[in-house]
Protein backbone atom coordinates (compact mmCIF):
# COMPACT_ATOMS: atom_id res chain seq x y z
CA UNK A 1 0.00 0.00 0.00
CA UNK A 2 1.60 3.75 -0.93
CA UNK A 3 0.97 6.64 0.92
CA UNK A 4 -0.99 8.16 -1.52
CA UNK A 5 -3.33 4.98 -2.26
CA UNK A 6 -6.86 6.05 -1.54
CA UNK A 7 -7.71 4.02 1.55
CA UNK A 8 -4.68 5.88 2.56
CA UNK A 9 -5.98 9.59 2.11
CA UNK A 10 -9.63 8.75 3.31
CA UNK A 11 -7.95 7.11 6.34
CA UNK A 12 -6.37 10.26 6.93
CA UNK A 13 -9.45 12.22 6.06
CA UNK A 14 -11.45 10.23 8.32
CA UNK A 15 -9.58 9.73 11.24
CA UNK A 16 -8.48 13.93 11.19
CA UNK A 17 -12.43 14.44 11.28
CA UNK A 18 -13.46 12.11 14.31
CA UNK A 19 -10.52 13.44 16.21
CA UNK A 20 -12.19 17.19 15.80
CA UNK A 21 -15.80 15.82 16.73
CA UNK A 22 -14.96 13.69 19.21
CA UNK A 23 -12.89 17.20 20.83
CA UNK A 24 -15.32 19.18 19.70
CA UNK A 25 -13.14 21.04 17.47
CA UNK A 26 -14.03 22.70 13.62
CA UNK A 27 -11.53 20.97 11.77
CA UNK A 28 -8.73 22.53 9.57
CA UNK A 29 -8.09 22.06 6.48
CA UNK A 30 -4.65 22.32 6.34
CA UNK A 31 -4.58 19.55 8.26
CA UNK A 32 -6.17 17.68 5.67
CA UNK A 33 -5.09 19.77 2.16
CA UNK A 34 -3.92 18.36 -0.70
CA UNK A 35 -0.21 19.58 0.80
CA UNK A 36 -0.74 17.94 4.11
CA UNK A 37 -1.45 14.81 2.15
CA UNK A 38 0.96 15.04 -0.04
CA UNK A 39 -1.39 14.57 -3.26
CA UNK A 40 -2.48 16.74 -5.54
CA UNK A 41 -5.40 18.96 -6.14
CA UNK A 42 -7.52 16.60 -9.12
CA UNK A 43 -6.78 13.97 -6.84
CA UNK A 44 -7.49 15.39 -3.73
CA UNK A 45 -10.89 16.64 -4.89
CA UNK A 46 -12.05 13.17 -5.95
CA UNK A 47 -11.44 11.48 -2.79
CA UNK A 48 -13.65 14.23 -1.04
CA UNK A 49 -15.84 13.99 -3.42
CA UNK A 50 -16.18 10.11 -2.86
CA UNK A 51 -16.23 10.08 0.64
CA UNK A 52 -18.84 12.82 0.75
CA UNK A 53 -20.77 10.77 -2.42
CA UNK A 54 -20.66 7.34 0.29
CA UNK A 55 -22.11 9.68 3.31
CA UNK A 56 -18.75 9.32 4.74
CA UNK A 57 -18.45 13.27 5.10
CA UNK A 58 -20.66 16.58 5.44
CA UNK A 59 -20.18 20.04 4.74
CA UNK A 60 -18.66 20.11 1.42
CA UNK A 61 -20.14 21.33 -1.70
CA UNK A 62 -18.74 20.54 -5.27
CA UNK A 63 -18.85 23.47 -7.89
CA UNK A 64 -20.11 22.85 -11.29
CA UNK A 65 -16.25 22.36 -13.00
CA UNK A 66 -15.15 25.28 -15.46
CA UNK A 67 -12.59 24.23 -17.84
CA UNK A 68 -12.37 21.28 -16.67
CA UNK A 69 -10.89 22.43 -13.06
CA UNK A 70 -12.51 20.55 -10.57
CA UNK A 71 -13.14 21.88 -6.52
CA UNK A 72 -14.55 21.60 -3.56
CA UNK A 73 -15.67 23.99 -1.17
CA UNK A 74 -15.57 23.10 2.70
CA UNK A 75 -18.60 24.33 4.53
CA UNK A 76 -17.17 23.17 7.99
CA UNK A 77 -16.89 19.79 7.20
CA UNK A 78 -17.48 16.70 9.51
CA UNK A 79 -17.31 13.06 9.43
CA UNK A 80 -21.18 11.30 9.77
CA UNK A 81 -21.88 8.28 11.24
CA UNK A 82 -21.61 6.15 8.50
CA UNK A 83 -18.10 7.52 8.24
CA UNK A 84 -17.09 6.43 11.66
CA UNK A 85 -18.85 3.18 10.97
CA UNK A 86 -16.50 2.78 8.04
CA UNK A 87 -13.34 3.81 9.94
CA UNK A 88 -13.65 1.01 12.60
CA UNK A 89 -15.46 -1.74 10.31
CA UNK A 90 -13.53 -1.31 6.71
CA UNK A 91 -11.20 -4.20 5.81
CA UNK A 92 -9.21 -1.59 3.49
CA UNK A 93 -9.39 1.17 5.74
CA UNK A 94 -7.69 -1.00 8.39
CA UNK A 95 -4.95 -2.11 6.82
CA UNK A 96 -4.53 1.19 5.36
CA UNK A 97 -4.12 2.42 9.35
CA UNK A 98 -1.89 -0.45 9.95
CA UNK A 99 0.21 0.76 7.26
CA UNK A 100 0.62 4.53 8.66
CA UNK A 101 1.41 3.12 11.64
CA UNK A 102 4.23 0.90 9.81
CA UNK A 103 5.09 4.22 8.35
CA UNK A 104 5.57 6.09 11.25
CA UNK A 105 7.53 3.89 13.14
CA UNK A 106 10.04 3.51 10.57
CA UNK A 107 10.09 7.04 8.72
CA UNK A 108 10.82 9.95 11.23
CA UNK A 109 8.84 13.06 10.56
CA UNK A 110 5.80 11.62 9.20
Amino acid sequence: MAKDDYFVIAYRVLKYLYACLKAGQPADLSMYSPDALGINNGYWVSVLEMLSGEGYITGLVFPAAVGGVRSVKLYDARITQKGIEFLQENGSVQRAAKFLQTVKDTVPGL
